[in-house]
């Protein structure tokens, strides 16, 4: 069965969920989420294969080594990567529909080609032009994390220093919940987000690519 919208009932099921994050709100309400978050969500990604294979991300939350997080996540993502090494993500919730696509997290050795290549005098403006053509068309440009200030080996002064700081580059639209979310348009408003990126994400592939360290490796 093709991808045809997340249904209001999903948006709602995550806004009871948010204020009754518990094992009897869940299972009283699993098949909620089964039918109107699970299966939509697992429908969108098989249309968007190209981009895949995806991993879903399980709705529970790992409780082993933290303090009062609460059992179950209050949205629903996916997350796919290319041969070059660019992440796709998507996610619903209370807030809507977040599309996103770049690089979220660098390992170590990605950090050190991300920084050469926005130091550089030539990749390092294109970068720039990139990132706020993408802002002035309605992008959030984010990362998982940034340093206060300038990393070790690069003047604090660098005209490019906001992009060095960061740990990662990532472009994303955000659509607050809305009518054409519960249909088919949902999955061309993924496409038209996720296109907008490839400037962004070609240049990531060129200048940094995968990691060739162990995942288990922290960033810097």
């Amino acid at each position: 069965m093709g991808f045809s919208g997340f249904p209001p009932a999903a948006f709602d099921f995550y806004d009871r969920l948010e204020a009754d994050n518990s094992k009897a709100f869940w299972q009283a309400n699993k098949a909620t989420y089964e039918d109107a978050v699970k299966a939509p969500m697992a429908a969108l990604c098989a249309e968007l294969e190209e981009y895949g294979p995806f991993n879903v991300f399980r709705p529970y939350n790992d409780l082993r080594f933290a303090n009062n997080r609460p059992p179950y996540k209050t949205s629903q993502g996916a997350y796919a990567e290319s041969e070059g090494g660019a992440g796709y993500y998507l996610r619903i919730g209370t807030d809507g529909l977040l599309v996103g696509g770049g690089y979220y997290m660098m390992a170590r050795d990605q950090l050190e080609r991300f920084r050469q290549a926005v130091a550089d005098d030539v990749t390092g403006p294109e970068i720039e032009r990139i990132t706020a053509s993408l802002t002035e068309r309605g992008y959030t440009i984010g990362a998982i994390d940034e340093l206060k200030t300038a990393p070790r080996g690069y003047p604090k002064d660098h005209p490019r220093v906001d992009l060095l700081r960061r740990k990662g580059l990532v472009a994303s639209r955000l659509y607050p919940v809305a009518s054409w979310i519960s249909s088919k348009k949902a999955l061309a408003k993924v496409r038209e987000a996720w296109s907008g990126t490839d400037p962004l994400c070609a240049w990531l592939d060129v200048h940094v690519g995968p990691s060739t360290e162990p995942p288990d490796d922290a960033v810097m």
